[in-house]
């Protein structure tokens, strides 16, 4: 498996030097080409990164059950910021109109934006206060 990958990135770096050698000497007709390859390789990246996080994921009960313990506490205060926010249809400047949805969605976006720089802040300040009677 790791040498296709390895094959694969090799391919995709010479085709990449190639048109960019190319685009950079004043063929400006290889834009869409040197964008192309580096759709693939961010379509690659992406699929190897989740396929290897789920594999890793599934692998230990343990990692398994302290990630599901991290995402269900983001989606529970996730769940309580949308309820905490109001939604007031808006008037935009370019003449449309913000749902009252979408305006509560936005709230609840900052809500859970402020919540989260409120528990690292809090987690940072109690870690240097620990570290300090120790």
């Amino acid at each position: 498996m790791h040498k296709i990958f390895k094959i694969v990135a090799f391919v995709l770096a010479i085709a990449g030097i190639v048109f960019t050698a190319m685009l950079a000497s004043g063929n400006e007709s290889q834009i869409g080409s040197v964008l192309f390859i580096a759709y693939i390789t961010l379509a690659i990246v992406l699929v190897s990164v989740l396929l290897f996080t789920i594999l890793n994921l599934f692998s230990d009960a343990a990692t398994l059950k302290s990630t599901l313990k991290g995402v269900g506490s983001f989606a529970l205060l996730a769940i309580i910021c949308y309820f905490l926010a109001t939604g007031v249809e808006t008037p935009l400047k370019e003449g449309g109109t913000l749902s009252a949805g979408g305006s509560k969605l936005i709230g609840a976006g900052l809500y859970l934006f402020y919540a989260l720089i409120f528990i690292a802040g809090g987690t940072m300040l109690f870690s240097g206060i620990k570290k300090m009677i120790k």
